[in-house]
């Protein structure tokens, strides 16, 4: 069993992980879809309301309370596979939660990219990074992770993914931490810098 969690800003590439994930035939959990679940059970709009109901649920039941509602699906996934990967997680008290309940066979990878290439990003998939997420901008969205704690939880990660090469690059390194597992990360960048 191994869990493989990524944090990492808006437009960082998440999203492309675990599409890379999924096509190795790894499941995925989105934390993300937690909070849109919810968000539809209050009878809201996902596109419009997600950060104030990621927020509401953090207020209403503790700063780890996605990260718990995810475990089922995890656990889950688990049943059928050596490995899922968990997309998504926001902040240091996530990573606390993941380590504490998963332990060494959990692994952290942040994925990095400067502000004005994650706009680019955005902007490439038709959602202008100056009105994102409900009218939201990319620089809101990011003070909104970075609120929840981001910055420890990537701080904290035990594999880090600049992708700010092209795509395909981006590609290999996450389907070698996906299929090899992050040592082989780890080596890897220790070998070539």
């Amino acid at each position: 069993m191994h869990v493989i969690g990524t944090v990492g800003l808006p437009g960082s590439g998440k999203g492309e992980a675990a599409t890379v994930a999924r096509e190795d035939g790894l499941p995925v959990v989105t934390m993300g879809d937690v909070v849109r679940q919810e968000t539809a059970d209050r009878g809201l709009e996902p596109a419009k309301d997600h950060g104030k109901v990621a927020q509401a649920l953090r207020d209403e039941n503790g700063p780890a309370a996605i990260a718990e509602r995810s475990f089922p699906m995890i656990e889950d996934r688990l049943e059928n596979a050596d490995a899922v990967l968990v997309d998504g997680i926001r902040s240091g008290t996530e990573v606390d939660v993941f380590e504490e309940r998963f332990g060494d066979d959990f692994t952290l990878v942040s994925i990095e990219a400067p502000f004005d290439l994650r706009a680019e990003r955005l902007e490439s998939r038709g959602r202008d990074a100056d009105e994102g997420d409900g009218g939201e901008s990319l620089q809101a969205r990011d003070e909104r992770e970075r609120g929840f704690g981001m910055d420890d939880a990537m701080e904290r990660a035990d594999v880090v993914v600049e992708n700010t090469g092209t795509l395909e690059a981006f590609r290999d390194r996450i389907r070698t931490i996906v299929r090899e597992g992050a040592e082989a990360e780890l080596e890897s960048t220790e070998a070539n810098p």
